[in-house]
């Protein structure tokens, strides 16, 4: 298997809370008095010139910021993160794109302040059962991961370490925050952005709730036992605490790398098959779905021999939320109105999640209801309406070069719809983002195949 280069690593990262909030504000003050400035300057423009400039100067402050807290790590960089990734209806378009800047940040910690974590956590009896592997084989901005090995049976396993402090710095990090961006006016206050902060809030607890994700992935392993096409490694309660979570290793390649494009097409397209089953098993038959459409979460293991199959290898648990069904319920009926041309079922789905508003005109309304069947496309296309790219000899969808998302979004923005859009509930931004995700994650498989008979097992 290619090996990851290690990634750069620090001696520390800023725990206390005087440290950080020192740090956060200090930040703040340059912002804010940058825009204070922006503001009295921008105030003796031209009309016309305020607007540009307005958005140059969020972008630059929003740069300045991003680089700022880049510097103390920890759960500040997965704030950023997330904001980046969920923040597209809350958050201005040039902050989001700063904030991306965040994900390509793997620097991990020094060994020596990993080590006093599994001491502490661990204990010096079972960490002396255990042959670790100092150097990581992949860091994040909770934490990192380091291989080793039982030395009773050399049974391989994977730790992964939460960053001292991380967990306790959430609260008030998050919350300054959001206080730079509503002070420099970078957001709009009121309940839409307060909703959609308890919800940031919310997630990045559970991604550092080591327990909760032992027990889901333990759970999924249940669940997909029988479905040899995945692997959900197996957690080792004994070397499990509240920042360590213990787990068998399990090798694979990353889904975007070269030696998965190497593997032949056929494998590829059972490959993306597969996790699209997984997707609508995730949303029907579970209402459960991992929300973090990161491509680190996944690795894919070839088979090794002529009776072995492909595998996909299922790593990271900890964003995984489950939905009730008063939500569920309208995705559902959304997702099967837009594969049946059902415009009413679509409509319908979309009141009950409060995305539309029953007095929107009907131009608004079916604007809405051609977006979602848009957006299904790879699952009931009309191959008289796609462009010719987006379908192979075989009548197999492109999913790399079909160029879907770019044409919903080019759709959306001069709809009729858009004009009358509501924020739609947190829940369904998480959830489109993980819709998205499976595409990419198809994408970068450049599988084609048709998806039409994986949806068809859930037609109601």
């Amino acid at each position: 298997m290619t090996k990851k280069k290690p990634p750069a690593t620090v001696k520390r990262i800023k725990t206390g809370g005087l440290e950080r909030r020192l740090s956060i504000a200090s930040a703040g003050v340059v912002v804010g008095t940058r825009a204070v400035t922006h503001l009295w300057a921008n105030a003796l423009r031209p009309k016309d010139k305020r607007q540009k400039r307005r958005k140059k100067m969020i972008a630059d402050q929003a740069q300045y910021l991003v680089d700022e807290l880049g510097k103390l790590k920890g759960s500040v960089v997965k704030i950023g993160q997330v904001m980046a990734l969920y923040g597209e209806h809350v958050l201005p378009e040039e902050v989001t794109t700063a904030f991306r800047t965040l994900e390509e940040q793997t620097t991990a910690v020094e060994w020596p302040v990993i080590e006093k974590v599994l001491q502490k956590e661990l204990g010096e009896e079972l960490l002396s059962e255990l042959i670790v592997d100092e150097a990581p084989i992949g860091a994040a901005s909770l934490g990192q991961v380091h291989r080793a090995v039982r030395k009773s049976d050399g049974f391989e396993l994977c730790l992964k370490v939460q960053y001292p402090g991380v967990a306790d710095a959430i609260d008030s990090d998050l919350n300054d925050v959001a206080l730079i961006l509503r002070w420099t006016k970078m957001v709009i206050r009121g309940k839409d952005f307060d909703d959609w902060l308890d919800e940031v809030r919310e997630m990045l607890h559970r991604e550092v709730d080591y327990q909760l994700e032992a027990e889901t992935t333990s759970r999924f392993r249940v669940l997909l036992k029988d479905d040899k096409r995945f692997v959900v490694p197996e957690v080792l309660p004994r070397y499990c605490t509240v920042r360590v979570l213990a787990a068998s290793y399990e090798e694979g390649f990353v889904v975007n790398g070269d030696d998965v494009a190497a593997m032949p097409r056929e494998s590829r397209n059972l490959l993306g098959k597969a996790f699209l089953e997984l997707f609508f098993r995730e949303v029907y038959e579970w209402s459960e779905l991992q929300t973090d459409p990161n491509f680190g979460n996944y690795r894919i293991r070839p088979k090794q021999s002529a009776d072995d199959i492909d595998r996909i290898v299922l790593l990271d648990f900890g964003a995984v939320k489950k939905y009730d069904d008063d939500f569920i319920g309208p995705v559902k009926a959304m997702v099967m109105g837009a594969y049946l041309h059902d415009r009413p079922m679509v409509k319908q789905g979309a009141l009950d999640l409060r995305i539309m508003q029953a007095d929107y005109p009907d131009e608004a309304q079916n604007s809405f209801a051609e977006l979602c069947m848009m957006l299904i496309e790879p699952l009931n296309y009309d191959c008289a309406t796609i462009p010719a790219n987006a379908l192979n000899a075989e009548n197999g969808y492109r999913w790399n070069h079909s160029n879907l998302p770019k044409r919903v979004g080019k759709q959306a923005a001069k709809s009729a719809f858009s004009r009358h859009f509501s924020m739609p509930p947190k829940e369904f931004t998480f959830l489109s983002r993980k819709l998205l995700g499976v595409y990419s994650f198809i994408a970068a498989l450049d599988a084609e195949f048709d998806g039409r008979d994986v949806i068809a097992l859930y037609r109601q």
